[in-house]
């Protein structure tokens, strides 16, 4: 794994700096030897006893690990059996409405911190996307919709059905950025994001939009291997056996697919 210096902003939270160099009696800098570039990543989960647990642990801020963070902001309303609940106050145990399967139980939540333009960092995980009320129909979102960096929307158009061979397929919500009803937002001090997982991949509700649950996708696609793979997975107590996961229900495509596909979008 390669590594990347960064120097975040002084008392930026979640994130670790590069080491520092050293200087020789002639005051010439030596090499400087990094690490890679870190995040604190918190996460909540149910124990195969009913129990909740938490528990936070630095790791890379690679985008496997951001993807399972990073969805959703602070004051997304998910519906719930209880009502409308924000994803804050969304607790492991928690049903959550999806449209495949009625209400299903919340088994995880991780959270990470967004720091907007930290060296080092991808650019978009210190960005959100806003949502205008009503921009993919009435109600649609209703209110305004605000999400991390890593959510996905559920496309159900011709395009998406086409290529997925199915109801349609997961698309990051940054590709549909277009200054005007979706607007991407940075963020003047740090933020927390969060991501639930439920038993298998699901469309959410929220806002009246639905979007994609927590799901690790094929773990030969992660891109990770040895002991940063066991990292990784054991962020995920809630699934004992990644083997015995359920696959994907609905791809993952982006916009650009469709286009390149050339079919309409429409």
């Amino acid at each position: 794994m390669s590594s990347i210096p960064f120097a975040p902003r002084p008392g930026a939270p979640g994130v670790v700096p590069a080491l520092p160099g050293t200087r020789t009696a002639t005051g010439t800098r030596t090499a400087i030897r990094h690490r890679p570039l870190l995040r604190k990543y918190e996460v909540m989960h149910l124990a195969e006893n009913g129990d909740l647990e938490s528990f936070s642990r630095l790791a890379p801020a690679h985008p496997a690990f951001e993807d399972a963070f990073a969805a959703f902001a602070r004051g997304t309303l998910f519906e719930t059996a209880r009502g409308r609940i924000a994803i804050e106050d969304l607790l492991p145990g928690d049903q959550v409405r999806t449209l495949e399967s009625g209400f299903q139980p919340v088994l995880w939540r991780g959270a990470t911190t967004l720091v907007a333009d930290a060296p080092g960092q991808s650019r978009q995980m210190g960005r959100l996307t806003r949502i205008a009320a009503d921009a993919l129909g009435i109600a649609r979102p209703m209110p305004d919709l605000v999400l991390g960096p890593t959510a996905r929307l559920f496309d159900a158009g011709r395009a998406a059905q086409k290529l997925s061979h199915g109801a349609g397929a997961f698309v990051p919500a940054r590709d549909h950025i277009d200054g005007i009803n979706v607007i991407e937002l940075t963020p003047i001090s740090a933020v927390e994001v969060f991501h639930i997982g439920l038993p298998q991949q699901h469309r959410i509700l929220a806002h009246g939009v639905e979007l994609e649950s927590q799901h690790p996708g094929s773990l030969h696609m992660l891109g990770l291997r040895g002991e940063v793979l066991r990292l990784y997975l054991s962020f995920f107590p809630h699934i004992p056996d990644f083997s015995a996961l359920p696959p994907l229900r609905h791809p993952r495509l982006r916009l650009s697919d469709m286009e390149i596909a050339g079919i309409g979008v429409a």
